[in-house]
């Protein structure tokens, strides 16, 4: 009982230590935060966090697989209920929108991992959430629709990529019409991924 009681204050103390993590990480940055600063967010002496944690990349990692959208977002596409593939992406798209409406600190955790790791860490991510990234592509190419012959995480890298970066440029777009702000810019977003951006021309 001693043993589970001291396992469970580990656990416990972790998850306050990425907690803390988490909130300097958003506010000043991976660089601009030390590892006295997360000890004293975390009311924990500075030796005490090295017992948890062997350095502070380590617990950016550990703040990434607790915080990072991919990690909510893939179980519900694995589960997501549709008829084909146009009304699919449909329905996944506008719900990975509404989701990171939610997380407006995705940003900043996109941002610190991609400019100041060079987005080393996503191999990792994308490591840990291979079963349900599978599941989430078997879900995918399952739907009645002829798909042409891609191989599938090429189309799971494509969907999730265009409707992140959606996300991403919308706050660069904001709501000006001339950059592509406007109101129904997913749908024109969704439509390029299911038809590409090309006319096709009736042959001769």
């Amino acid at each position: 009982m001693a043993s589970d009681e001291k396992l469970l204050r580990g656990e416990q103390t972790q998850a306050a230590i990425v907690q803390a993590a988490y909130r300097l990480f958003i506010q000043k940055g991976y660089h601009g935060t030390s590892m006295r600063q997360i000890a004293r967010e975390a009311n924990l002496a500075v030796a005490s966090l090295y017992n948890h944690f062997q350095s502070k990349e380590q617990i950016f990692l550990a703040v990434l697989e607790r915080y990072h959208p991919l990690f909510e977002i893939l179980p519900v596409l694995a589960q997501m209920d549709a008829p084909d593939v146009p009304e699919f992406v449909h329905r996944a798209a506008q719900f990975i929108a509404a989701h990171l409406d939610q997380r407006q600190d995705f940003l900043n955790l996109f941002f610190i991992e991609l400019v100041e790791f060079r987005a080393g860490h996503i191999p990792h991510l994308l490591e840990k959430n291979e079963p349900l990234l599978t599941s989430f592509i078997q879900n995918f190419v399952a739907k009645k629709s002829t798909l042409r012959p891609f191989p599938p995480f090429v189309l799971a890298r494509a969907f999730l990529g265009m409707f992140f970066a959606y996300y991403v440029t919308r706050f660069i777009a904001a709501n000006n019409p001339t950059l592509g702000g406007g109101a129904n810019v997913l749908d024109d977003f969704i439509d390029i991924f299911l038809h590409g951006i090309l006319i096709e021309e009736n042959s001769a």
